[in-house]
């Protein structure tokens, strides 16, 4: 008989807030919040203590509204290479344990465990092993759920907090898992949530009992996987910690610091969030053929709009090009710019044949390309700030906080 898998989900405990107390102990055992600056229009908080979280302070927050929740609560600015250094320590202590380790976010992981029990114990010790390790090592607390599918490990973790541990069973899920609101499910969003209500789903057992025909025709295939969460018979395995996922797009977006008023402001921003999307292109050796442009105003209604290449690049300057005239062409202008999203998609390998156009000067675009292969190269020795264009040399309205060194992923591999 084929042995029960064994999924543990590690949660780092109010991870930006935690680091924060542990690099300044001054801030133990009082009600903190890592938020960013107001001045830069990021005045929201991005986490909370526990006793900040007891105060009724909540993630999304704008700082002001935080502060009127709880007056006692003490506002510090993110340090995002602290929290990447943090959560790397943290993964090497998961590496103790096994190679199948799969991040979900920069302070949460899914760690199988199945063939480790032979040298480390269950599932409880090796979790045990981790909570204890994380605390005396790093000075922080993780959750972590123990359970035989990812699903209900995820769940675990989330169940009781913080520095806890909690397993779920074959045996034990339908009394601990299906009397929860369908929304503690991971993948029940919002929106999700609403729609099952209207069909009078509040819990994950009764979305276990609805015939997964009907979540289908309501959800399509999602309906299906989500019948299958409730079940406990997703089958979705933990990757490899070198695991690295298909690229589908690249995109670079940033809220900014003032409103951009004028096409000329949004053509620096484009030009500028076009740099990185090249860049990473390369790293992959990937082309676009088709570039999308993301908007928000500042009523905080989006829109967006594309414009397809006339021949895939990897040319920043093609990029922010078709990206401004998707802008220019689309936006009505009935409102002042507040954010932008610049997204390199319909990906395709670089060493692909492409098909020639007569309106595409293409002597114009192998100078160009010969061009950024020399600027790639003086950025990789000097750093990249190290040539950029004189345009870009002015004040952008861009935030320079660091956040932009955060990627999470944000999808449970199959």
């Amino acid at each position: 008989m084929e042995k029960e898998p064994v999924i543990l989900h590690s949660d780092m405990n109010s991870f930006y807030a935690s680091v924060e107390m542990m690099l300044d102990p001054s801030l133990r055992g009082k009600p903190v919040a890592v938020c960013g600056s107001t001045e830069e229009r990021h005045g929201i908080v991005l986490a909370k203590s526990e006793l900040a979280k007891k105060a009724g302070v909540k993630t999304g927050m704008v700082n002001w509204e935080a502060r009127q929740c709880c007056r006692d609560l003490i506002v510090v600015p993110p340090q995002y290479d602290e929290y990447i250094k943090f959560s790397r320590l943290a993964h090497e202590i998961y590496y103790r344990y096994t190679d199948q380790v799969e991040p979900f976010g920069m302070d949460e992981c899914w760690l199988d465990v199945s063939r480790s029990s032979y040298h480390y114990g269950s599932g409880l010790e090796i979790a045990e092993a981790i909570r204890t390790a994380t605390r005396e090592e790093l000075g922080l607390t993780v959750s972590v759920g123990v359970s035989f599918n990812k699903i209900f490990a995820k769940l675990g973790s989330d169940l009781k907090k913080p520095d806890a541990i909690t397993e779920i069973t074959p045996e034990n899920f339908k009394e601990k898992v299906w009397p929860l609101a369908a929304s503690e499910m991971i993948y029940v969003g919002r929106a999700t949530e609403a729609k099952l209500a209207k069909y009078g789903i509040h819990t994950i057992g009764q979305l276990a009992a609805t015939p997964p025909e009907l979540l289908r025709t309501w959800f399509g295939v999602n309906g299906l996987k989500l019948w299958h969460y409730a079940n406990g018979t997703d089958g979705s395995r933990v990757m490899h910690k070198d695991f690295v996922s298909p690229v589908k797009s690249i995109g670079h977006g940033i809220t900014c610091v003032a409103d951009l008023e004028n096409e000329e402001e949004i053509y620096k921003v484009i030009l500028e969030l076009s740099q990185d999307i090249g860049h990473r292109l390369r790293v992959h050796e990937l082309s676009a053929k088709t570039v999308q442009i993301a908007v928000r105003g500042n009523d905080l209604r989006g829109s967006q709009f594309q414009c397809k290449l006339p021949i895939k690049t990897q040319l920043p300057s093609e990029i922010a090009s078709a990206a401004f005239q998707a802008f220019h062409d689309h936006y009505p202008w009935n409102t002042k710019v507040r954010a932008i999203t610049v997204r390199a998609v319909e990906l395709v390998p670089k060493s692909d044949i492409d098909q020639m156009s007569m309106f595409v000067d293409t002597t114009r675009l192998e100078k160009r390309e010969k061009l950024q292969d020399t600027i790639e190269e003086l950025r990789s020795r000097y750093g990249k700030k190290a040539v950029t264009y004189a345009v870009l040399l002015g004040d952008l309205k861009m935030p320079d906080d660091g956040g932009e060194k955060v990627r999470m992923p944000g999808l449970m591999y199959q």
